[in-house]
């Protein structure tokens, strides 16, 4: 059961993040009507400064096709920024430590990851990446990713609320909107909270500092050739080290972590990424990285109702998305709550401990606690964030399910910067196109007739994830360059091959771990399920946008199925759960399930 504890955290995050996401949709809003934003005159005169030197027209509008190879064309040349700032990484200022260029293959892998929201990490960002490629590329693209996100969640908006128009908006305005009015205000305020509870944010080079307790331990010892040296009966030969100092590394860590998880982007600066505590220190701060992870994707919801002029529409989709998040997050923290069956095997005192300190410890930190640390893993997983206060892979077998079901449902459960709600309302699209047929009407949603070309553009939309992910999977356990990289066998490797393919092509990017991925073979395959991931998906959505768009909005009549009321909520939600987790359960039975039933079978 739910301690009180969870009960009380879950309840407490629901309404700060109600209380927080309804003012800003309101707002967001007006950013999405690209009206004058009361306040914040000297942002517009940035912003109309940004479109004359760029010879931007912001008036002109564009119809779909022009609006998606704008976005296209924007994303490719960020991935190619990305990719050159870490091939020269040697040779560019601000790389104190003097780290040397990036592998063509991680650099690829990376460039992909970021400019596509995903911000997997092959890597360990304080011992691979400068300054310089932290601070410019990786977190210039945690902005442009996420108001790429926000500019497609708008143009989709407009096609529902547009009365017969051609076009669906302006990209360049979009996104030029969404990162000055809404990503960059939010981050600043955010990085000096941070700042404040003891986030650094500096360029000194890495501290050499001396241990109060010098500590010895043993390592494999290697030959000239960098190979482990081993004895005559095969075991390897060790080596006794003592550690007089540690090696502290520094950086400009608040400003990425504010969009990081503002962004919904989840790339840490240090590879233990928000478990580390020079990027979430305390309980507060992790508290409230976990309510900048939903702020925008909650407030989208209110967006959309207000844009669309009608805010039960937005209360609708944001009380599916609470349904499904809730009864997700009671699972992994019931899950969470229960002590491993092996530690039987040490007997009745230490089973007894283990169960007075709250269950599964292993892989959370203590300053955050088992209720903490799943919520944190659930509200990641649900957003397509994948910044980590813990380590899913020490997660309890049902435990560690929750985060690969969130992950595989489309990241529609709040979800991304945009990308959340966008996924949310294809679903939506296909309710009410199974509700026509049940009642034999035409499927109409906001005035706007559903027809074959926008269930041919929304089977696309959501069939192209799985393919991805289960077509990626199988070819990673057939190939032995796939399976040479997973450090546990049985069940357990198999869903960490799952989690990294749904991960990466949901645009998730937090990882299952135990699963050796910074090889040619996984940066290949991990970018491509990355690139199209996102951009398959949104390109269709865009097409529904533009047809959506061009279509005469029709008058509300008795026969008009309601959208807005509890049964429409509970299709919602049932379409969702169906159609997102029944193309993974033959998946999910060979990996998490099973796991489950060896580790708690009799």
């Amino acid at each position: 059961m739910m301690t009180y504890q969870s009960f009380m955290l879950l309840g407490t995050f629901l309404v700060g993040l109600l209380t927080f996401a309804y003012p800003l949709g309101l707002y967001l809003a007006k950013v999405g009507n690209c009206g004058p934003i009361h306040g914040l005159g000297w942002l517009t005169k940035a912003e109309n400064f940004l479109y004359r030197i760029s010879g931007v027209t912001p008036d002109s509008a564009m119809g779909w096709k022009t609006y998606a190879i704008a976005l296209l064309v924007f994303n490719a040349m960020g991935a190619l920024i990305v990719y050159a700032a870490q091939r020269l990484q040697a040779w560019l200022p601000l790389n104190p430590q003097a780290f040397p260029n990036i592998s063509a293959d991680s650099a690829f892998n990376t460039a992909v990851s970021f400019v596509s929201n995903t911000n997997w990490q092959g890597y360990s960002g304080e011992s691979t990446m400068s300054y310089l490629t932290q601070m410019l590329v990786l977190t210039g693209q945690n902005f442009f990713s996420a108001a790429t996100g926000m500019a497609v969640a708008f143009a989709l908006i407009r096609g529902f609320a547009a009365r017969s128009t051609k076009t669906i908006g302006n990209f360049w305005v979009d996104i030029t909107r969404s990162t000055l009015y809404v990503l960059l205000p939010l981050s600043a305020v955010f990085a000096l909270f941070l700042m404040g509870q003891g986030v650094i944010q500096n360029f000194s080079a890495y501290k050499e500092v001396t241990l109060l307790d010098p500590i010895t331990y043993t390592q494999p010892k290697n030959g000239p050739d960098g190979q482990m040296l081993k004895d005559i009966k095969g075991y390897p030969i060790l080596d006794t080290i003592t550690a007089k100092t540690q090696t502290i590394a520094m950086g400009p860590v608040a400003s990425q972590e504010a969009i990081k998880m503002i962004g919904t982007n989840g790339g840490g600066f240090f590879n233990a990424n928000s478990a580390h505590p020079y990027e979430n220190p305390t309980p507060l701060s992790n508290f409230f990285q976990m309510l900048s992870i939903f702020l925008i994707p909650a407030g989208l919801c209110f967006a959309f109702g207000k844009m669309v002029g009608d805010m039960r529409q937005g209360w609708a989709v944001l009380g599916a998305m609470t349904l499904i998040f809730v009864a997700t997050t009671a699972i992994v923290m019931i899950a969470e709550q229960q002590a491993h069956p092996a530690l039987h095997a040490l007997g009745v005192d230490q089973v007894a401990s283990a169960l007075q300190s709250g269950g599964n410890m292993e892989g959370k930190e203590t300053r955050f606690g088992i209720s903490a640390s799943a919520l944190f893993a659930a509200i990641t997983t649900a957003a397509s964030c994948g910044a980590v206060n813990a380590m899913h892979d020490s997660f309890m077998p049902l435990g560690g399910m929750v985060p690969l079901v969130l992950i595989q449902l489309g990241e529609v459960v709040f979800g991304g910067v945009g990308s959340g709600l966008y996924g949310m309302l294809i679903f939506a699209i296909l309710a009410v196109f199974i509700a026509g047929l049940m009642i034999g009407r035409t499927p109409e949603y906001l005035g706007k007739k559903i027809q074959a070309y926008e269930m041919k553009m929304t089977s696309i939309a959501i069939l192209v994830t799985p393919v991805l992910v289960l077509t990626g999977t199988a070819i990673a356990v057939m190939l032995d360059s796939g399976k040479v990289g997973v450090a546990n066998p049985g069940a357990h490797g198999f869903s960490e091959i799952l989690y990294a393919f749904s991960s990466a092509t949901n645009n998730n990017g937090s990882a299952f771990a135990g699963l050796s991925a910074n090889t040619p073979f996984y940066n290949t395959l991990l970018a491509i399920a990355m690139w199209f991931g996102r951009f398959a998906m949104i390109a269709p959505i865009l097409a529904i946008a533009g047809s959506l768009s061009a279509k005469k909005r029709l008058e509300i009549t008795g026969g008009t199925m309601p959208t807005h009321g509890p049964l429409f909520i509970a299709l919602l939600v049932g379409v969702v759960v169906l159609v997102g987790v029944l193309n993974y359960v033959p998946a999910l039975a060979l990996g998490p399930m099973i796991e489950h039933l060896q580790v708690f079978g009799r």
